[in-house]
């Protein structure tokens, strides 16, 4: 039973050992072609992303260049400038909203000018309205960076966020477009504001998963979009990551703002997160302003969203192949025990002829196996054993009753041949030895024929046999004695 318990598990452990490579195995491909896998649907997503962005961008600076000629044909109408402003945030529910400043002095009557159009922040219903102000901030805007930055150098295009003390009441992201008069001379520019939590809202609106999202990051480390409004608020990234962040966080947010592309790894609220960013690289376009802006995007992914199914079906996987190993064993022990059930009964049947039941009887198997062949000879040699057993039998009752005969003969020779003991003590004393022998390979035989082999029964009767010889080889003389004898009792009569 032990042993047999011993096989099994024995059996058993190859089998765990066995499965548990090829699942180890099954794990380590799967988890790299899921991984490959992600890194292919993270790159589209990033594409996504972009496109989404950039087309947001796009859509932005067409709708400031629809109006862009048309105002250098009106330079010299004030009240015009508020109508352009209000167009055009009408028209574009993405523009948060458009200021349309002159340098100082332009306009007589002015020492500033601008034309400034918001929308308001949403009601409850959802609704916004549209205001109209010449000022945005408590500075003057010739003090501001919206401003300053596209006057002086006169380039066209994006600058990074607005956040902090530079807006009033909500990060925004400009369009700087300045402009010249008939002499070109740079006399104004146009700045249209989106708003960062409408951008955010809508990149987002497409999470790249169940609990992933999207961010984008300037090359100053503030960010564009992102999920929290309060981090859109924050001017840096890092002013927040290098506070309460994981080191690899930290990491993974200066290699986006580095410009480089790829993924990284880092730990967020003691859950590992994975981020795979590239440049924000604009779509080239007939007529649209050059110029990289230095904004990286990048998504963001927890790692139980790419592998949490994965690792659901490694453990559903591990539980199946539980309990198949226990399906297995059961199954194992059953098969074991049936294929050693004959084994079982010749073990059985061989402490019973050891005992001394030499007469039990086993059936010949017909099956083919080492155990079918072991079986049938053990019959073999259990019927063999039998007949020497039946043979030395028989043959210790002849030899029992030889020697009652002999020692029948004996007593009635010294009975009726009282009268010659002087003559039959020589003889009588040289049989003693020989009866002697006789007497104990008989009584040998009558008491212990059952525990003896057939060698020492055949060394007992061939002793008995030689003994016999000698006395008959003594008894010759008497007879000889005898019959002379007779004959002269007969003659005497």
């Amino acid at each position: 039973m032990i042993k047999r318990i011993n096989l099994n598990i024995q059996v058993l452990c190859e089998a765990l050992l066995l499965l548990a490579v090829t699942l180890g195995i099954l794990a380590y491909f799967s988890h790299m072609a899921l991984r490959q896998e992600a890194l292919r649907n993270a790159e589209q997503t990033l594409e996504g992303t972009v496109q989404d962005i950039d087309n947001i961008l796009l859509g932005v600076e067409q709708s400031t260049g629809n109006i862009y000629y048309d105002l250098l044909e009106h330079l010299d109408d004030p009240e015009r400038m508020y109508t352009y402003s209000r167009e055009l945030v009408a028209s574009n529910p993405n523009i948060n909203g458009c200021a349309i400043c002159f340098k100082p002095g332009f306009f007589p009557g002015h020492d500033l000018f601008m034309a400034y159009v918001h929308r308001t922040r949403p009601d409850a219903n959802g609704n916004s309205r549209l205001v109209t102000s010449e000022t945005f901030t408590d500075r003057p805007y010739t003090k501001q960076r919206w401003y300053a930055e596209p006057m002086n150098t006169g380039e066209v295009g994006w600058i990074d966020p607005l956040k902090g003390h530079e807006t009033e009441d909500e990060p925004l992201v400009t369009f700087c477009l300045p402009f010249n008069d008939k002499n070109g001379e740079r006399v104004g520019m146009m700045g249209i504001d989106i708003s960062l939590n409408q951008l955010s809202k809508i990149i987002l609106g497409a999470k790249p998963s169940e609990n992933g999202y999207s961010v984008l990051l300037a090359h100053n480390g503030a960010y564009i979009v992102h999920p929290d409004e309060d981090k859109l608020k924050n001017p840096e990234i890092f002013s927040q990551t290098e506070r309460d962040s994981d080191p690899t966080e930290i990491e993974a947010a200066k290699a986006m703002v580095a410009g480089e592309k790829g993924m990284k790894e880092f730990i967020r609220d003691s859950k590992d997160w994975l981020v795979f960013y590239k440049p924000f690289e604009r779509v080239e376009w007939e007529g649209r302003s050059e110029g990289k802006l230095g904004w990286s995007v990048g998504v963001v992914y927890p790692e139980e969203d790419i592998f949490g199914i994965h690792n659901i079906l490694v453990y559903l996987v591990v539980g199946i192949a539980i309990a198949g190993m226990l399906v297995f064993y059961l199954l194992l022990n059953w098969i074991i025990r049936r294929q050693l059930k004959p084994l079982i009964r010749l073990t059985k049947s061989a402490h019973y002829i050891a005992s001394g039941n030499y007469s039990e009887s086993l059936p010949y198997s017909d099956r083919l196996d080492e155990i079918g062949l072991l079986q049938n000879q053990f019959c073999n040699m259990q019927r063999s054993l039998q007949g020497q057993v039946d043979e030395l039998e028989e043959e210790t009752t002849q030899l029992q009753r030889q020697g009652d005969m002999l020692r029948a003969a004996y007593d009635k020779t010294v009975e009726g041949d009282k009268m010659k003991s002087s003559f039959l003590r020589y003889i009588t004393n040289q049989m003693a030895e020989p009866m002697k022998s006789i007497d104990n390979s008989v009584t040998s035989i009558c008491n212990n024929y059952q525990n003896i082999s057939k060698e020492e029964m055949d060394q007992l009767v061939d002793n008995i046999q030689r003994q016999n010889q000698t006395m008959t080889n003594l008894l010759k003389p008497m007879a000889h004695f005898t019959k002379s004898d007779t004959g002269k009792e007969a003659d005497h009569a």
